[in-house]
């Protein structure tokens, strides 16, 4: 039935997801995008604003255009839900983040720093030239939590709520954050727009994470306090849901002095427990999998739902 195209091809997606993980291919979807969005900045940009909304416009409209395209040529059936699961499986990164931070994991115990210094900013822009291994923990349960918004959460809800078209969109949102959003000299006009539309996509994705974290996490009661009482304090609109939750849940305090390339930054602190440790690190990689999990589920339900409403 078309009611579960989209709900069996999510299922299906994250089942993908579980199995390959992310390829690691100049040819997967997302640097193809990538590698389009830098060229056409080449062309487009100019230390504006308005540049960025339109170089914004063009790469968003595009994904999502691409999306009702392939819809409208499978609009149901068999042939749909392989184009759902194969969408979901190329913009999900939740096996990916785990095994980064295993990788990490692997690296602390072993008291091999350099090895997680170098790995480091595969997870995030931390400048991790000079952190210990209490810092390069803390960096890796942070990321962990924020990424398990973007990465997992986010596209699956993005994909029940929208299909491939809400798949393709939300992916080539947040990789233009991922290039242009950040605060630079280069990119603080150029990226407003980038930045906003990322705050505005993963402003549900990333309180649903909280929630889900509260439900799945080793202490759930520590959860939902430092969710409620520290959620708000992040400078970033999402993240600190995400990651006071993680907070709560293992146990721990998270944020303090990060540097990113020369530029420091104090973040207000976020629980109330000690600082992450080597060994939390696991337990962080096992929180996203359970939140990941929660949320595939979570996902088909909605997708689901909202197709049973909406059919003629």
């Amino acid at each position: 039935m078309r009611i579960w195209c989209d709900p069996l091809g999510l299922a299906l997606g994250v089942a993908l997801d579980r199995i390959l993980g992310d390829p690691r291919s100049s040819a997967h979807p997302v640097a193809v995008f990538g590698q389009a969005a830098g060229r056409l900045e080449g062309v487009l940009y100019k230390d504006d604003r308005t540049r960025g909304v339109v170089h914004v416009a063009v790469c968003v409209g595009g994904a999502a255009a691409l999306g009702v395209l392939a819809v409208r040529v499978a609009p149901h059936g068999a042939v749909r839900t392989g184009l759902t699961a194969l969408a979901t499986w190329a913009v999900l990164g939740g096996t990916t983040l785990a095994r980064e931070g295993e990788y990490m994991a692997d690296a602390l115990e072993g008291g091999d720093l350099e090895r997680a210094r170098e790995r480091l900013p595969h997870l995030c822009g931390r400048d991790p030239r000079h952190l210990e291994a209490p810092e390069l923990a803390r960096a890796t349960v942070e990321s962990l939590a924020e990424n398990t918004s973007d990465a997992v959460v986010a596209p699956l809800l993005w994909g029940a709520v929208a299909g491939v078209p809400g798949l393709l969109a939300y992916r080539a949102i947040n990789t233009l954050d991922a290039m242009i959003g950040h605060r630079s000299p280069r990119y603080e006009r150029f990226g407003w727009a980038a930045a906003k539309l990322d705050d505005l996509a993963n402003y549900v994705p990333a309180r649903l994470t909280g929630v889900l974290t509260v439900l799945t996490a080793p202490d759930a009661g520590g959860a939902r306090a430092v969710l409620r009482r520290d959620g708000h304090r992040h400078p970033s609109p999402n993240a600190g849901r995400c990651e006071a939750a993680f907070a709560g849940g293992l146990g721990v305090t998270l944020g303090g002095t990060n540097v990113y390339e020369g530029r420091t930054e104090e973040r207000p602190t976020m629980g109330d427990g000690p600082r992450p440790q080597v060994e939390d690190v696991r337990r962080a990689v096992r929180l996203t999998r359970s939140v990941g999990l929660a949320a595939a589920g979570v996902a088909v339900v909605t997708a689901w739902a909202l197709r049973r409403l909406t059919r003629p």
